[in-house]
């Protein structure tokens, strides 16, 4: 019974990972996006 315990604790661990990393990239894409050169065309 522990060793279910221990297996679910660590997916639910992995889940939470995987949503710290997704917020993560999209807040870099966005300040990617907010200071990107701005280039003017002629």
């Amino acid at each position: 019974m522990k060793k279910l315990a221990l297996i679910a604790l660590a997916a639910a661990g992995a889940v939470v990972a995987r949503r710290k990393v997704s917020e993560g990239r999209a807040e870099q894409a966005l300040w990617a996006e907010a200071t990107d050169a701005v280039t003017r065309s002629r």
